[in-house]
């Protein structure tokens, strides 16, 4: 999983996305990064559609948490861009969900970076107007220590 992808329209986008959700396991932990409209709601809406949930996957931006109960594994999918302290994500139970039997993808998650746990897989969309409107590079990583992205 881990290694540099070269994508060159959104369908390609969820397609990894979709490929890497169908080899999760219970507990996996997701830091999606990249700037505003580079494609991370693209990336989570394959990534539901790998874990085979059947509902519409949407950016819980204004609520911080959505889940999703009916896929093969459960997705708890966070959107941190608005969290002022991260004294907030304790307030809804982070620690629950990421050590829990699910699949968590945290958006923004460099804003939390000092809670990430050990082992999160970092996943950073990038673009590149040179080669394209649609093309992204996906950067996979596993971060080796806690409270740490890169």
């Amino acid at each position: 999983m881990e290694g540099i992808y070269e994508v060159y329209s959104p369908e390609e986008t969820a397609k990894l996305a979709k490929d890497i959700a169908e080899k999760c396991n219970p507990g996996d932990v997701f830091a999606l990064l990249g700037d505003l409209g580079v494609g991370k709601t693209v990336f989570t809406k394959g990534f539901g559609i790998g874990l085979g949930i059947s509902e519409p996957v949407v950016s819980p931006t204004f609520t911080i948490l959505e889940t999703y109960d009916d896929g093969r594994l459960p997705l708890y999918h966070f959107d941190v861009y608005r969290i002022g302290d991260v004294e907030e994500m304790e307030e809804i139970g982070f620690e629950e969900y990421v050590y829990g039997q699910g699949v968590s993808l945290i958006e923004w998650a460099n804003l939390i970076e000092e809670i990430m746990p050990k082992g999160t897989i970092v996943i950073e969309i990038t673009k590149d107007l040179s080669k394209g409107l649609d093309y992204r590079k996906i950067t996979i990583t596993k971060s080796l220590r806690e409270g740490y992205l890169n």
